[in-house]
């Protein structure tokens, strides 16, 4: 029976956890729907719950995450800072290159 690879990545600073696929997750379904209720809600979140990890990653990576828009009439709105979206489009195209060279590796040395 061939096994199986499993693997997690993030990133750190001053040793501590700071952005991993969680996060992207999340960050990505924002700019989506333009809701954090709603992109928490997709994944199961409470709101304040994926408040608290709004306000974790701003604090751990240094720059804002979200730029919003309260309600009103049509209701409110967000979207993602510049820094935001440059940290997802990089971590996004290197979680996928990192799973494709590992996946190489797997199939090299377990297949």
């Amino acid at each position: 029976m061939p096994y199986l690879l499993k693997s997690k990545m993030w990133l750190e600073k001053d040793g501590r956890k700071v952005f991993g696929d969680g996060p992207l997750d999340i960050l990505e379904r924002i700019e989506k729907s333009g809701s954090l209720r709603q992109a928490a809600a997709q994944i199961n979140m409470s709101y304040s719950q994926a408040w608290r990890l709004i306000r974790m990653l701003e604090r751990n990576l240094g720059f804002k995450i979200l730029l919003k828009q309260a309600g009103g009439a049509g209701g409110g709105y967000s979207s993602l800072t510049p820094e935001a979206k440059r940290l997802t489009a990089a971590y996004g195209a290197f979680r996928r290159e990192a799973d494709s060279a590992l996946a190489e590796l797997h199939q090299k040395y377990f297949m």
